[in-house]
């Protein structure tokens, strides 16, 4: 069952913390002069004894499943930073480009911000650690509880910042994106070249 649409004066927003072990997932809509609401929140989970082919296969298949029931306006990806780890970091980078790669299939904007981005938006300060942030999407989202495993708390503060940050320049995409959808959606490289 799909989540319905969001009204056309709020936004919503697909937030992806990515990852190859935990790939997080979190949906908000909201907008000026409306509370902002969560609408979805999760991770995709891969095991780190399948070949990393199959498990961005997986990652890619679990975020077109969640764009197909949230039906998100736009994506925001956390940018990602080097790390001392070079397979983690790539790891990393490819979840990133699925992401960014599903929201251009389907004709959505995706907008990359770094972590401190998303720390200043949640916390106000760009040093937040995890807890911080966790602590501050529950009392934006009114919740009970932050949401689990972080990844997934990591998410939602990216759709977040988004929602906050995105402004005037990110309405306009959204604008341009919705009028795409009437466009048959390109599914290879093959269709561009027609």
């Amino acid at each position: 069952m799909s989540i319905p649409a969001p009204s056309s004066r709020v936004i919503r927003v697909m937030g992806v913390d990515p990852g190859l072990t935990r790939c997080g997932v979190g949906v908000v809509e909201g907008g000026l002069g409306a509370p902002l609401r969560l609408v979805a929140v999760g991770v995709i989970r891969t095991p780190a004894d399948l070949d990393r082919g199959h498990r961005l296969l997986r990652i890619h298949d679990g975020l077109e499943e969640w764009r197909d029931h949230t039906r998100p306006d736009t994506i925001a990806v956390e940018r990602v930073f080097a790390q001392h780890n070079r397979n983690t970091v790539t790891g990393t980078a490819q979840a990133a480009g699925i992401a960014m790669m599903i929201a251009a299939r389907h004709g959505l904007p995706a907008t990359l911000y770094t972590p401190s981005e998303v720390k200043a938006a949640i916390s106000g300060s760009g040093r937040a650690d995890k807890a911080q942030v966790g602590l501050m999407v529950a009392r934006v989202l009114r919740l009970s509880a932050p949401p689990k495993p972080a990844d997934a708390a990591d998410a939602v503060a990216l759709a977040i910042c988004h929602v906050w940050r995105g402004g005037a320049a990110h309405r306009v995409e959204a604008a341009v994106a919705a009028q795409r959808r009437g466009r048959p959606v390109p599914r290879s490289w093959k269709d561009y070249a027609r």
